[in-house]
This record gives C-alpha cells, structure tokens and sequence, in this order.
C-alpha cells in the first residue's frame, strides 16, 4: 500500500512530462523553438504534432495568415496646401518567424513598427503630392458627355478648389489633369514601406487608403459650396419649369382662343340662318293676308305698351286705334 502511494505521485509526474514533449503546430499557424533564448528548432510550419524538451525548450507560435493593420487617420498637407484627414490600412504577414521574434517578438511590437513606418510614408506621398492625384484616378475623365444627365450634377462634386475658380487664400486652383493618380500613390507608398519593413521579417503586401476627409475648418466651406450649387441648379430647374408653364399656359389660351372664336361663328351663323328661316317663314304665312298680317302686328304692340310706364298721347282719328274703333 505504501509503494502505491509512492509509484501514483511519480507516475502522474512523468504523464505531465510525457505531454509535455509534445506540442501541436495548428492550421495556419508557425512555430519556433528555442532553448534559453536561442533559436534549437524550426519554424514548423506545417500542421501537426511535434517533439521539444519539457521545461528547457520553449514554442513560440506565430500566424501563417495574412494580417490586419489599420492606422490613425492623421492630418496631412497635401503639395498645395490643402489639410485633410488620411486614414490608411495595411496587410501583412510573417515570412521570417526567427527574425520577427528576435525584432519584434509578437504583433504589439510588429503593429508598432509598422505604425511609424506606414505612417511616415504616407506622410510624405500625401505631402508630395496635389490633392486631385489623391483622390482621382489617372484614367478619370471629369467631364461627362454633354448630352448626359449628369453634366449638370459633376461639378458641384468635385474637389474644392479644383473645379475652377479660386482656391483658398486667393491662390489661383489647381487643374483637374490627373497625371499620377491614388492607384500609382499608394503602390508607391507600398513599395517603400515593404523595403523598411523586411528586416523585421515581415512582408508587407498592400497598402490602401481608406478615406480622405478635409479637416473640420474646409468641411464647412465644402458643404457651403456644394449647397449653393444644389440651389442653383435648383433654381435653374425651377426657372426653366416656369418657362415650360408659361409656354404650355400661352398655348393653351391661344388654342381656347380660338375654339371660341370658332364657336362663336358658328353660332352666329347657325342665328343668322335661324332668323333667315323664321324670317322667310313668318313672310310666306302673313303675306297670304295683308290685314290680317297688319292686325296681328298691331295686337301685338298693344300686348307690348305697359299701362304703368307707357304714357301716348294720340288722336283717336289715327291709324293706330282704327282696329278699336271697329270693336263692338
């Protein structure tokens, strides 16, 4: 019973050693083992199952995967002056697991150096260089064809200070040609963070600007700018709307002008023929009897006199009583 106590104790300790002989090297990861410091094996850079010294060896696992990296936007002058945020990110990978270890030793150290590398080769392309190649391509044609809906809209979004005019301070614009442009910018800003970044063991395989905003005190003066250009296109559709509406308005009342015109002249000939027909027929019926017509028109002018209005004073011998005169 005793030995059992002895024998239980030793062999736990030599499982725990046995175990830890072995290490394991996962799918897209790298190893490196290293004994007091030095590098006595590797880099393992296949998955699977490997053999060290317990307690005298050390693994040190790196990623085999491409890597992020993301910089702080930071305020840049451009070659003609202009201020503007630049936010920028990287990829990259451990190609040299021994040099990274002995340079940088983990990814805090590695995003560290490549902070101050990154970030001073952008500050140097973004200040060699005018805005317009930042954020054009070199292909980029700023003119629209004339007929196209969009000529009316491009300009209000270029650039400030690149569509023409003045530039701040009075400084005459920059033109529009594009002659690097961002695409040949940021391979450059690659090819010459890569160069400073081997000796770390790192390889550096993009480099991409992410956004280029002006700085706060420009944003205003852009905002204003494109404003007031919306409001004048704005009201240059509204004026040419009213233009439309008074040509669609003035064509219209002529045309009912006319529908009027015609209606009425053709009611006045469908009247006048009316009053030929009733004319010619009223003719035809009284002329058949000539006292009877003279009768009939004279009843009607007694029909017609008002007792209240109508004041005649006449003898009793004229003609216009005669008819009275013969009533029983």
């Amino acid at each position: 019973m005793k030995s059992l106590r002895m024998i239980l104790p030793l062999a736990a300790i030599l499982l725990v050693l046995a175990f830890s002989c072995f290490f394991t090297v996962q799918e897209g990861h790298q190893a490196l083992v290293t004994q007091f410091g030095k590098p006595v094996g590797g880099p393992y850079s296949q998955a699977g199952l490997y053999f060290k010294i317990p307690m005298i060896q050390e693994v040190h696992l790196f990623d085999k995967r491409l890597l992020k990296w993301d910089g702080k936007p930071n305020e840049i002058p451009t070659r003609d002056k202009k201020y503007i945020w630049v936010d920028t990110t990287a990829r990259w990978r451990i190609v040299d697991p021994l040099l990274y270890l002995q340079t940088v030793g983990n990814e805090t150290g590695a995003s560290s150096r490549l902070d101050d590398i990154i970030d001073s080769v952008v500050r140097d392309m973004v200040s060699s260089n005018l805005l317009v190649e930042l954020v054009r391509s070199a292909d980029w044609d700023p003119t629209p064809p004339s007929d196209s809906p969009l000529a009316k809209v491009v300009t209000p979004l270029l650039p400030l200070d690149t569509a023409g005019g003045q530039a701040a301070g009075g400084v005459a614009a920059e033109p529009l040609e594009v002659k690097v442009g961002r695409q040949l910018i940021t391979r450059s800003m690659l090819s010459e963070a890569a160069k400073l970044t081997k000796q770390y063991g790192i390889e550096l395989l993009d480099v991409e600007i992410k956004r280029i905003n002006y700085v706060e005190t420009v944003q205003k003066r852009v905002f204003e700018r494109m404003i007031s250009e919306r409001k004048r296109i704005a009201s240059q559709y509204r004026s040419e709307g009213e233009g439309e509406k008074a040509r669609i308005l003035g064509t219209m009342e002529k045309e009912l002008a006319r529908v009027r015109s015609e209606a009425y002249r053709t009611a006045q000939e469908t009247r006048g023929q009316g009053d030929a027909k009733a004319t010619t027929i009223f003719g035809q019926a009284f002329g058949q009897d000539a006292q009877f017509y003279t009768l009939f028109k004279t009843l009607e002018t007694y029909k017609a006199m008002s007792p209240d209005k109508t004041e005649l004073i006449l003898s009793t011998d004229g003609d216009y009583f005669k008819f009275l005169k013969k009533v029983p």
